[in-house]
């Protein structure tokens, strides 16, 4: 007679229902943008684009943005959402205001992010002890996975 098979049960891998992009929307996002938006489309997940204009830059707080400084940025990330669309993404956007890091965990949380993909400057460990990361901070508060995606040709944090 045969032993008996043992059977495991596996949990179901949880679906990527909305991922959020965090972007500057400098040259060292784009590969993040590019990542997030393939995701979204073989996932067939949404996608969320978030820019944060910053309304406290080292540890001083500055006034609210003013209104045209809002306008220009969110005319910026719908370029990005438009794009994202053309390609075939369920794309959105969100324009924040506060310190990057904790209104890019903020707006994830509050849209019920799976995921969060955010752009690195390819600093090094000493580079970002001087000059502080928001996708280290992100990393480290948000309360889903992040995923940090370093520009293309970014070879030298293998020494970090």
């Amino acid at each position: 007679m045969a032993a008996p098979a043992t059977v495991f049960a596996a949990e179901p891998v949880p679906r990527l229902e909305t991922i959020l992009l965090a972007t500057d929307l400098t040259p060292a996002s784009s590969a993040a943008t590019a990542e997030a938006v393939e995701l979204a489309i073989r996932l067939g997940a949404r996608l969320l684009v978030v820019s944060v204009l910053e309304t406290v830059k080292g540890g001083v707080s500055r006034r609210g943005v003013r209104p045209e400084v809002r306008e220009v940025r969110a005319r910026q990330v719908q370029v990005v959402v438009t794009q994202a669309r053309a390609a075939g993404a369920n794309a959105s956007y969100l324009v924040w205001e506060g310190e990057a890091g904790d209104a890019i965990t903020a707006a994830a949380e509050a849209e019920g992010a799976d995921l969060i993909v955010v752009g690195s400057h390819g600093r090094s460990t000493v580079g970002r002890f001087l000059l502080g990361s928001v996708s280290d901070h992100v990393v480290h508060h948000a309360g889903c996975p992040v995923l940090v995606v370093r520009p293309k040709g970014d070879d030298d944090l293998a020494e970090a």
